[in-house]
C-alpha cells in the first residue's frame, strides 16, 4: 500500500495535470499554478490548490497484509481529501470576471477528464496493483464553502471544490503471527443406523 508521501503526491498530481494543460491559454505560466493557500499573502500566482481537509473513512474494512511466513502488516487506512481550486486573490494580475471564469471552467474539465489517479503511477516502487484514487466534486453546500473561506478569513469567492478518493495509506507496524505449534484432532467412527 502506499506510504505516507500520498498526501502531497496526490496535490502534485493535480498540479502538474493542471500546468500541463492550462498553459499558455488560458494561463501564461505554469510557475501561475501552485500548492498553496488562499490566506498566503504576497505570492505571486494565479491558480491555486488548497487541501483544506483530510478525513478517515471508516466504512472500507481492509484485513491484515502478509510480510514473510510469520509476520504481517496492519491493514491500511483509507482517507478522503478534500480540495479547493481557487483564483488567487492577491495577484489576479489584472484579470476581469470574464478571465476568471474561463480560468474555473478550463479547471474544472481538466480535473473532470483527469478524474482517475493510479497511486502505482505516483508511488512507482508499489508492488501490487492499488486501486484508482477517484477526484470527483465534493458534495458540500454553498454555505459550507463560504465556511471553509471564513476558516482562514477570506471573503467568498467562486471556486471548486474535490474530493480525493480513496487514498490508502499503509501502516508501519508489523506484527508476528502467532505459529500454530501443536494441532490435535479426533476421530470418531460413525455408528450403524438400525432399522
Amino acid at each position: 500500500m502506499a506510504d505516507y508521501p500520498i498526501i502531497s503526491d496526490v496535490s502534485a498530481h493535480i498540479v502538474r495535470m493542471l500546468r500541463t494543460k492550462m498553459c499558455p491559454e488560458p494561463i501564461p505560466s505554469p510557475n501561475n499554478i501552485e500548492v498553496s493557500s488562499p490566506a498566503e499573502q504576497d505570492v505571486d500566482y494565479i491558480l491555486g490548490l488548497y487541501l483544506y481537509d483530510i478525513r478517515e473513512e471508516g466504512e472500507i474494512a481492509l484485513r491484515s497484509i502478509r510480510v514473510g511466513n510469520a509476520r504481517s502488516r496492519k491493514p491500511p487506512k483509507p482517507y478522503s481529501l478534500y480540495y479547493m481550486i481557487f483564483i488567487n486573490g492577491s495577484s489576479q494580475m489584472g484579470l476581469k470576471a470574464h478571465d476568471i471564469q474561463k480560468i474555473i471552467g478550463r479547471a474544472a474539465q481538466i480535473v473532470n477528464d483527469g478524474n482517475t489517479i493510479s497511486p502505482n503511477a505516483l508511488q512507482t516502487w508499489l508492488e501490487a496493483e492499488e486501486s484508482p484514487i477517484i477526484l470527483s466534486p465534493a458534495k458540500i453546500s454553498l454555505d459550507d464553502k463560504v465556511r471553509v473561506w471564513s476558516a482562514i478569513n477570506k471573503p467568498y469567492q467562486v471556486s471548486l471544490f474535490y474530493r480525493a478518493a480513496p487514498v490508502f495509506l499503509s501502516s508501519e507496524i508489523v506484527m508476528e503471527d502467532t505459529p500454530v505449534r501443536e494441532a490435535r484432532f479426533t476421530l470418531a467412527a460413525m455408528g450403524e443406523k438400525n432399522e
